[in-house]
């Protein structure tokens, strides 16, 4: 056998005595509990990423789940009562969030780079701060997931 080929079995065998006990030790799986906050940090603009992220959290919302949605980036159009029609689906299943009791936060500065102000904001939205995103992110056994 070639050296290269003798170096590349001699790896190859390292490689799965150090796999080894991984493969024999237990494994557990993170679960949520019934009632864990999520918090959804939502980036696009996009309808259909919208839709889904908002019915994801609504559905975890019905189920018991606290959720916080924080919308940044191109999301914070989507908070805007200018854009009602682009987003008209949208708006109305935030209203529903809203109405149900989940929570929904803009990022300030993604207002000040899209050119949205706190009164474009829909009713109900309220721009995040340190303290307020943060409490909703670290809450303790908070999930989180993006789109």
């Amino acid at each position: 056998m070639s050296r290269s080929k003798t170096t590349l079995v001699a790896l190859a065998l390292a490689a799965g005595l150090l796999m080894a006990p991984l493969a024999m030790s237990p494994m557990t799986a993170a679960f949520a509990g019934d009632s864990d906050p999520l918090f959804i940090n939502l980036t696009s603009d996009d309808g259909h990423r919208i839709n889904m992220a908002l019915a994801f959290g609504g559905k975890q919302h019905k189920l018991g789940h606290k959720l916080t949605v924080f919308m940044n980036d191109k999301a914070v159009m989507a908070a805007s009562k200018a854009n009602s029609e682009r987003f008209a689906a949208q708006q109305a299943t935030i209203a529903g969030l809203l109405e149900a009791g989940a929570t929904i936060i803009v990022c300030p500065m993604c207002m000040k780079h899209y050119g949205v102000n706190k009164e474009d904001l829909m009713e109900g939205l309220k721009p995040g701060a340190p303290e307020i995103t943060g409490a909703a992110l670290f809450e303790d056994n908070s999930r989180t997931l993006t789109w």
